[in-house]
């Protein structure tokens, strides 16, 4: 790589990306004048380093050497991160933050060989530069290799300063994997696209100091025989002189050159690795806060740790968000030192060695007072196995495994709540693994306490992490409005009588199903009636199936109170076999309930309805001999002979609520309740104004 940074500052071509060995472009002709070269870095032509001697070598075109050369750079970070540059003619120019986006930034990225992007920040983040801003904007499409492949156009933006360049962040060239943190692992770098291992055979250890202070993770503290990669063996031979800004800047033997396997990959620890556990709790993700740092695990004190470092270190764990936090060895006492350093964490990071630490004053600690930390542990939910995403069922994820849940640990309000984080409406039904079918794996019995107006199941408190007793056959399932099916299952119809009662029929699973007599009560048909709008219940009874299409299933289970408001909200039901023909019967009060009062006859007297599980009267406003004729058709009593009748003097004035005003009937509806009308307001109608209806079927 010096070599190659010579090479493109003689060609006015930037910055050395990377180097290319065994003709990767081709075998020349001719002579080959130059092998064994060595450049110091800062030579301004190549002729200016050594080599073998001009003309002298003992290669053939099969090694003749390549080199990418970079037209962009980052500068006042690190190695890939900084003020973005770009080369234009023979100067470095800075970029316009409004003249750059994230596919300007991916390719900016990759061309560094620096990974993935991470963030595009503005406002001069990396410092302003100097010199002109670049009068051009990228037009980057996101995949091309090299931004000298990006179309480009003239910038309308002129009035861009320095005050608005464009920084950005990509991943670094250089990473350590599978150690815990981002200071301690594998030592990988990122070359061609893909991360590859270093070997550690023929390496100096001046190499580790480069790569530490590439990281940022300050001082090399342990190199040790890694846990074996299996992606390419990048590097072997690492030599550095300390000088460099990356590994990949130092030599080796060639990219991809090694006689290694991944039993010599090197794993470095170095001085600022930390990573946390949970001990001592009934699961991994509760116990008491332990710190690794060094080489040894310390407890926490309670007075140390904070709402964000308990953030950080549940999402460390992957073990969702913070329960709760737990003072005085809640976890039971640690045993070792009391780490001395308290974390200064913001809450967002992703890991406890990316947290700023302080030197702890509250040396009057003991472990006594170690702190112990509850995080909620899931951090995904999923409806699975119903006919959309919003019914099925109830899946988490706990830490990277998924697991059913058990039906007895969960009710309506956790209900409500998961249904809005699937953006899924509200709850319908919770419902048992007859519905969904029985999960496999893992059941979670967390007890997830939930006001019902939480946003995310991480916000409810978990009241208990016991393992109850449970099997598949207890899985819950849940069906939130947003689903398909809502819209139809728990409907309830009336078959084979009039308008508010009938034979009960429930649509369940897709399909109309008789209800089984010893599963129902006078609470459920409550519920029915409120459900069809038919006033309270008045009687419930058996009789010979009318639908026979619909015998070969029934529908059991279902436990009201008796105030709910549709079937679908009492506990679930099932469907099984009929071991009967006889049909549930019920009848309701009805909203079509009228009558006439006060006469000593059926067909002449006030008019009362039946409302809202009450009689009440109808005010007189409006009312005319039209909308007479419409009660006397629906009592059967023939015609109306008069409108209106005065109550008060005829039939008397009657007590409780007045229901009705303002009723409007063309005279052709076969029901009251087909007619226009008002409910009568509070204090807005009085008794004074009841109607009465003499019909032509009155007996004198």
């Amino acid at each position: 790589m010096r070599d190659a940074a010579v090479v493109c500052r003689e060609l006015v071509c930037g910055e050395a990306v990377d180097t290319y060995h065994e003709s990767y472009f081709g075998s020349a002709s001719g002579p080959i004048w130059m092998d064994n070269v060595h450049c110091s870095g800062s030579e301004s032509t190549l002729r200016n380093c050594e080599s073998a001697g001009w003309g002298k070598h003992n290669c053939d075109h099969s090694k003749d050497a390549g080199v990418i050369c970079s037209g962009v750079r980052v500068v006042g970070g690190s190695h890939c991160s900084g003020r973005v540059e770009v080369l234009h003619g023979e100067s470095w120019v800075t970029v316009c933050d409004a003249d750059f986006n994230q596919q300007d930034a991916e390719v900016v990225c990759r061309e560094l060989g620096c990974g993935s992007l991470v963030e595009v920040l503005g406002a001069a983040a990396f410092g302003r530069g100097e010199g002109p801003v670049w009068s051009e904007k990228l037009q980057c499409r996101g995949t091309d290799s090299q931004i000298h492949f990006c179309p480009k156009t003239s910038s309308l933006k002129h009035n861009c300063s320095h005050d608005n360049d464009v920084g950005l962040v990509c991943a670094d060239s250089v990473r350590l994997a599978d150690g815990g943190s981002r200071c301690a692992g594998r030592a990988e770098v990122f070359h061609r696209g893909q991360w590859g291992t270093i070997c550690g055979a023929g390496a100096n250890f001046i190499a580790g100091f480069v790569m530490y202070k590439e990281l940022g993770c300050g001082e090399p503290f342990r190199t040790d025989a890694a846990v074996p990669g299996s992606a390419p063996i990048w590097m072997s031979h690492v030599k550095c002189t300390g000088s460099e800004s990356t590994l990949k800047h130092c030599g080796l033997l060639g990219w991809g050159e090694h006689s290694c396997n991944h039993n010599m990959d090197i794993e470095l620890t170095c001085s600022d690795h930390r990573t946390s556990r949970l001990a001592d709790g009934p699961h991994v993700c509760s116990g008491r806060v332990e710190v690794f740092h060094g080489a040894s695990w310390f407890t926490v004190c309670d007075a140390d740790f904070d709402q964000q470092d308990a953030e950080v270190v549940c999402r460390e764990l992957g073990c969702g968000s913070p329960v709760e936090v737990l003072g005085a060895a809640a976890f039971g006492k640690g045993k070792g030192q009391v780490w001395s350093e308290e974390l200064q964490c913001r809450g967002d990071e992703s890991e406890i060695t990316l947290c700023p630490i302080t030197s702890s004053h509250k040396y009057n600690c003991s472990h006594g007072n170690d702190v112990g930390l509850v995080c909620s542990g899931h951090t995904q939910a999923r409806l699975m196995n119903g006919s959309d995403s919003c019914s099925g069922r109830v899946e988490l994820q706990y830490l990277s495994e998924w697991g059913t849940v058990c039906h007895v640990s969960w009710d309506m309000r956790a209900a409500s709540v998961l249904c809005a984080q699937l953006k899924c409406g509200s709850s319908v039904a919770v419902l048992g693994s007859d519905w969904f079918g029985e999960g496999s794996g893992r059941i979670w019995a967390d007890v997830f306490d939930c006001q019902g107006n939480e946003t995310h199941l991480l916000k409810c408190l978990i009241s208990s992490w016991s393992r109850t007793a449970c099997s598949h056959k207890q899985d819950v399932g849940l069906l939130c409005s947003g689903s398909s099916l809502a819209s139809h299952e728990g409907v309830v119809r009336l078959t084979g009588g009039m308008e508010c009662e009938g034979e009960v029929e429930v649509f369940f699973r897709q399909d109309w199903r008789r209800v089984l007599l010893d599963s129902w009560s006078e609470s459920e048909a409550s519920v029915v009636c409120r459900q069809l709008g038919c006033g309270s219940v008045l009687n419930t009874s058996s009789s010979s199936s009318s639908s026979p299409e619909h015998s070969y299933m029934c529908v059991t289970g279902f436990n009201c109170s008796g105030s709910e408001a549709h079937l679908r909200n009492c506990s679930s039901s099932q469907a099984v076999n009929c071991s009967s023909t006889e049909q549930l019967y019920i009848t309701c009060s009805g909203y079509s309930s009228i009558r006439l009062v006060g006469s000593g006859g059926d067909c002449a007297g006030r008019l009362e309805v039946f409302h809202s599980g009450s009689w009440g009267t109808v005010s007189d406003e409006l009312w005319d001999i039209e909308d007479a004729q419409v009660v006397c058709r629906q009592l059967q009593c023939g015609v109306a002979l008069s409108a209106p009748v005065p109550v008060p003097a005829r039939f008397g004035s009657g007590t409780g609520p007045i229901w009705l005003n303002e009723v409007e009937c063309e005279g052709n509806e076969a029901s009251l309740w087909n007619c226009r009308y008002q409910l009568c307001g509070e204090d807005e109608c009085g008794h004074k104004d009841d109607v009465g209806v003499v019909c032509s079927g009155t007996v004198c």
